[in-house]
């Protein structure tokens, strides 16, 4: 029979490293039957190279799927201490694993070879229980809806369960499921509407563009990652290697486009500049993307047979590299909740469970850019004492890092 004849327990929309964990969780932890459904070709996703730090929380999820063994050797560049500071300001402040009793803060991997690392887990996984997973790439999903079926209406009164869902599938015949999981952050409006609550997500557009590149310096501290803000926005210098970061220097957008235009040196040169002599002068620079940054952020991710989660549910701002973060706590607590049914009492258990954790996560990286991207004077020593402050009061700090590295993960 044909997959998309088959009524599914579980549809997941998206091939990222959030969907990929959910599959995988959802294999571990209970019967389901899944489908697994992206637009892209399975290489086009291994071929990204973008750069993604990964939390100390999130190496143990990673772990716990199989997927951290293939990463762990060499591919996944570890951190030992991260330096924050503000640009013309006094206060700074530093985190070391030693204080936290870890072998590394967090890890910094290229998108690829993570999703590569989880494919190969998934592919472990699945082998385990024949029959239960269906992937279908590339397929194109064009809308989410909740449908019945005759029997189902009747039933209905009786079984809260009954019904499913379906998701309209470019080329192909739709595909139902009981219950479908959005995990692409490129069909956010339409869970939105789907769920309800197209209003009431939170959105904020800041002005503000992320320019992405690779940089080597002549003095290089290899396990240390910088959070600099500037008055334009933060500047994030992530190891890749023992001589090589990842940067994300967010500005204007025309400020950007002016750095994408010019020449690596000159490039090199402004960069030292905004970023001081800590690491020597800039070298070499690899090729410059860029994109505007904005919020979205659902309030509600649970209706009726459809649930949001990672970019579905949310897309913050990179300050501080919580997304895919907070994307696989999404995931592993909906597997959790999962467990033991598809129904009402399950999503409203996970619902609950990620209240705090998305809501701290949310706000925070909402609060740092346009706190610290903010010229006003009196603005700039409150940001210097607060910098201080987290240095000079290790409880505080401590508090601080331990929520970034492992979130809030309450069990459903």
């Amino acid at each position: 029979m044909d997959s998309q004849d088959t009524l599914h327990d579980i549809a997941i929309v998206g091939a990222g490293p959030v969907g990929l964990a959910l599959a995988g969780w959802l294999l571990r932890e209970s019967d389901w039957r899944i489908a697994l459904v992206d637009a892209r070709e399975r290489s086009a996703a291994l071929a990204d190279a973008r750069t993604l730090a990964l939390a100390q929380g999130s190496q143990q999820l990673l772990a716990e799927l199989g997927a951290w063994d293939s990463l762990q050797s060499g591919v996944a560049f570890p951190i030992h201490t991260i330096h924050v500071s503000q640009r013309g300001g006094f206060g700074r402040t530093l985190m070391h694993r030693e204080d936290y009793g870890v072998d590394a803060l967090g890890y910094v991997a290229r998108y690829g070879t993570v999703v590569q690392a989880l494919e190969e887990a998934l592919d472990a996984a699945a082998a385990k229980a024949p029959g239960r997973l269906s992937v279908l790439q590339p397929a194109k999903v064009l809308a989410l809806r909740e449908t019945e079926t005759e029997a189902e209406t009747n039933t209905k009164a009786a079984n809260a369960n009954t019904g499913h869902a379906a998701l309209a599938i470019k080329g192909r015949r739709d595909l139902h499921a009981r219950l479908i999981v959005n995990a692409e952050g490129g069909l956010f409006n339409e869970t939105a509407k789907k769920l309800g609550k197209a209003d009431d997500a939170c959105e904020r557009d800041y002005g503000q563009t992320a320019l992405l590149s690779t940089v080597s310096c002549t003095a290089p501290l290899p396990h240390w990652a910088w959070e600099r803000f500037t008055d334009e926005g933060p500047l994030a210098l992530l190891p890749l290697s023992p001589q090589r970061f990842a940067l994300v220097w967010v500005g204007g957008p025309q400020t950007c486009e002016r750095r994408l235009k010019l020449d690596d040196a000159a490039f090199l040169a402004e960069l030292g500049q905004a970023f001081g002599a800590r690491m020597g002068a800039f070298t070499e620079a690899g090729p410059r993307v860029a994109f505007p940054l904005g919020l979205r952020a659902a309030q509600t991710t649970v209706a009726g047979r459809m649930v949001a989660i990672g970019n579905a549910a949310q897309t913050l701002h990179p300050v501080a590299g919580q997304g895919l973060n907070l994307g696989l706590r999404d995931a592993k607590q909906l597997a959790l909740a999962l467990r033991d049914g598809l129904g009402e009492t399950a999503l409203c258990a996970y619902a609950r469970s990620r209240r705090l954790d998305r809501g701290f996560t949310i706000g925070l990286t909402d609060l740092l850019p346009r706190l610290f991207s903010n010229d006003f004077a009196p603005l700039g020593h409150a940001r210097s004492l607060g910098l201080a402050a987290l240095d000079l009061i290790p409880p505080l700090r401590h508090a601080l890092a331990r929520r970034l590295m492992t979130g809030s993960r309450r069990q459903p």
